[in-house]
């Protein structure tokens, strides 16, 4: 009572730890401290016969000592408590909940009862993860966790019993300290999960689905279970294109990506062991992430496809079809898979031309453009290896299939390469006097051309289509001109294909 100290539990630096109403504190102290609650101070009085008597204790507290004991309650327990849950916040869905030997990533920030902060994921930067269930976490934790949603936020009171015990845990958690938890569950998974489909938005109409071995471009968005992004094709404005099955994405997405139709929308759910397991990925994916990813197709294709070709209009009479070398005139249309319009002939004030086989064309075009009839229509899927290829052209982006709406509109007859005119009939068997047609036994320049145009008038030869009748006629003239005189006589004249053997006998 005079103000003497006679012991101090901020002196020794540990708070004093006691059993009420088991007869092991001193009477005084025993109902003094009876209603108190945690954080709460109390000054009490303690009259002799409730303190140490007429016997004092030591030579601390004399005989009949009346003592004065300032208390701050910081903790308190029962034998019977169980763990306390109290849910913060949840989120509005909650497809799966935590159970006995799932793994789990969550953060929290760890106090005692008193408010004092021991721990906190945050100031770590990465969340806490661990299996439950599994003697990985303390007792009281492992039962706290059970049954919580992903995005949820509860609080977790644990008693010492289920938590660090008489031991405490280092300087941060003394001995039988009540532990208090504030836990965001960020991510959940069990080791034994497959990936999971769903939100599926298919096409009307899927005549193929993709298998091991294609090569696919699609778009995605890739999240984690809270929904945070941590990636995105369409930010890049660019597909991701890969080969599927093979082992080129991680395991989850090679997966998911088999089995879908071109223009299809899903959603795949990646446990770790199928995405980027307990290593996680750069700064972006951390370890034992569940990622889930909404995927657009856009197209797909495989290596060995060839042309596919869907004839949607032929006309009644067809006598002549388009074949290499023949110079044709047509409309078209083109867009990739998903509907995108790239070129059209209707853009231009000509129509199309070119000449099959010359190589002017992308492949699977020249491909589709051959036994067409005049009037022809139809509708052509290029893959991108008949097409512009993995590096695209300009306005097609990179291993693009490509769909075209074809339509014939004219049609010349072509000549093999390196002719300038071929026979449609047999050639005269005296064609030196069939071309002498004033038998001058002379033949200028005038009187060729007069004769190749009758040929061609009269459906016995063709000449090379595309290029003008005259520089024809003059080259043709030029090559049977040998000596240059400005006329052909008969020694002169040789057929192409008469040139074409000698040269080959030559050869060999």
């Amino acid at each position: 009572m005079n103000g003497k100290t006679f012991d101090s539990s901020y002196e020794r630096g540990a708070a004093s730890v006691g059993q009420t109403g088991q007869g092991r504190l001193i009477a005084g102290i025993d109902k003094g401290i009876l209603g108190m609650c945690v954080n709460e101070k109390r000054k009490v009085t303690v009259p002799p016969h409730l303190a140490y008597g007429s016997l004092g204790a030591g030579d601390v507290v004399p005989p009949d000592s009346t003592l004065v004991f300032d208390l701050m309650l910081l903790d308190m327990w029962n034998k019977a408590d169980l763990v306390v849950t109290e849910t913060v916040s949840s989120p509005q869905d909650c497809k799966r909940s935590v159970k006995r030997t799932d793994f789990v990533r969550y953060h929290f920030n760890g106090t005692l009862l008193d408010g004092t902060p021991f721990d906190s994921s945050y100031n770590k930067g990465q969340t806490h993860d661990s299996l439950v269930g599994e003697g990985w976490l303390i007792k009281g934790m492992d039962e706290g966790l059970l049954g919580m949603c992903v995005g949820e936020t509860r609080n977790i009171i644990i008693p010492p019993f289920l938590a660090y015990g008489e031991k405490g845990s280092g300087k941060e958690i003394p001995s039988q300290a009540t532990l208090v938890f504030n836990v965001l569950l960020a991510d959940l998974h069990n080791p034994k999960d497959d990936i999971t489909v769903e939100n599926q938005v298919m096409p009307e109409s899927c005549v193929r689905k993709s298998v091991a071995g294609d090569y696919m471009r699609y778009h995605y968005n890739g999240t984690f279970l809270n929904g945070v992004t941590f990636d995105t094709s369409y930010r890049r404005n660019n597909t991701y294109n890969t080969y599927i099955g093979m082992g080129y994405v991680i395991s989850g997405m090679d997966k998911g990506l088999q089995g879908v139709c071109i223009g299809e929308r899903r959603r795949v759910t990646l446990p770790p062991h199928m995405a980027y397991g307990e290593q996680g990925a750069g700064k972006d994916i951390p370890g034992s992430a569940v990622l889930v990813f909404d995927i657009h197709v856009i197209d797909f294709h495989n290596p060995k496809d060839t042309v596919e070709v869907h004839v949607t209009h032929k006309p009644e009479v067809c006598n002549l079809t388009s074949d290499v070398d023949d110079l044709i005139h047509y409309h078209y249309n083109c867009s990739l898979l998903d509907g995108t319009r790239l070129f059209s002939s209707s853009d231009y004030d000509n129509l199309q031309d070119t000449v099959l086989g010359a190589d002017k064309v992308i492949d699977g075009l020249d491909e589709s453009l051959r036994g067409m009839c005049v009037g022809e229509r139809r509708t052509v899927i290029i893959p991108p290896h008949l097409g512009h290829g993995e590096k695209g052209a300009t306005g097609v982006p990179g291993s693009a299939v490509l769909h075209f709406e074809l339509e014939l509109m004219d049609l010349q007859k072509g000549v093999p390469e390196g002719y300038l005119f071929v026979w449609v009939e047999d050639a005269p068997l005296e064609l030196f006097q069939a071309l002498d047609i004033n038998q001058n036994g002379e033949v200028p320049i005038e009187e060729f051309g007069e004769f190749i145009m009758l040929q061609v008038a009269e459906g016995k030869g063709r000449m090379k289509p595309g290029m003008d009748p005259d520089e024809i006629i003059a080259d043709m003239f030029r090559n049977q001109d040998r000596n240059k005189d400005g006329v052909i006589v008969a020694e002169e004249l040789k057929l192409k294909v008469e040139e074409d053997k000698e040269r080959m006998h030559e050869e060999l």
